[in-house]
């Protein structure tokens, strides 16, 4: 998921996705780099418009709210229960952000 958040801020700063420029990224970030992977994320990402791609994901990613802290008086069963509904939620939503991935190979 690293090589693909690279590219990403690559994207975001107006650079180009290169295969010297991802590398950089994740040396930067104190990643061990594989090569092969670097340059898969390149080819595929060659003639991929990345704008779009980003917002047909986030259409299709769910919008979490952040539920509330729990108040001191409620009973140790109901903070249980609000606890594995956020558990439920955090992962829906890493599974509709995983399909991003898949948009960049």
């Amino acid at each position: 998921m690293e090589y693909v958040y690279a590219a990403l801020l690559l994207h975001a700063a107006g650079k180009e996705i290169t295969e010297e420029n991802v590398k950089a990224v994740l040396e930067a970030a104190g990643i061990e780099v594989n090569e092969a992977r670097v340059k898969a994320l390149v080819a595929a990402l060659e003639g991929v418009d990345i704008e779009e791609a980003v917002s047909k994901a986030a259409f299709a990613a769910p919008a979490v709210a952040a539920a509330p802290a729990a108040a001191p008086a409620e009973g140790a069963a109901e903070a249980e229960e609000k606890k594995e509904e956020e558990e439920e939620e955090e992962a829906k939503e890493e599974e509709a952000l995983e399909g991003l991935g898949a948009l960049f190979g």
